[in-house]
């Protein structure tokens, strides 16, 4: 198993980053990192996610959403083929610091059989990918 854990400070309101973070279509136009995502926020829904890692190719795969909480967290579980070869549990968390400023969590637990082989690669690609979001989100949000 291997996690992946990022956090920005954010001068924005949680309800700000809740609705930037939800809005799929939006992504193309300012997420470096997941360039398309398609499908509900809802707890249970399959989405259509698209990721490009910085100095990676891009992947597509068909996570599920496994928690969907308003201006709190939004979480999915996807895997790349069966189960045991190749799993991630990503994570977008808003945490309220006050009125208009949040701590955005942004974090992965990757599990399975090829993690070993994949371990560089998602400590500097994969990690890069989410910084970069996060300074993305920061940047649409503070405007």
């Amino acid at each position: 198993m291997k996690q992946l854990n990022t956090h920005i400070e954010i001068n924005a309101s949680a309800s700000k980053v809740w609705k930037i973070l939800t809005d799929f279509d939006s992504y193309p136009q300012w997420n470096p990192f997941i360039r398309v995502v398609r499908g509900e926020v809802k707890q249970g829904a399959r989405l259509e996610v698209q990721l490009q890692p910085p100095g990676g190719t891009p992947m597509t795969f068909r996570p599920k959403v496994l928690v969907a909480e308003p201006e709190r967290e939004l979480r999915w579980l996807g895997r790349l083929l069966v189960p045991g070869i190749f799993t991630g549990e990503h994570c977008f968390q808003i945490e309220p610091r006050d009125r208009d400023r949040i701590r955005f969590i942004h974090s992965e637990v990757f599990s399975g059989l090829l993690v070993p082989f994949l371990a560089n690669s998602l400590d500097t690609n994969t990690k890069s990918g989410f910084e970069k979001m996060n300074q993305a989100l920061k940047a649409r949000a503070e405007k």
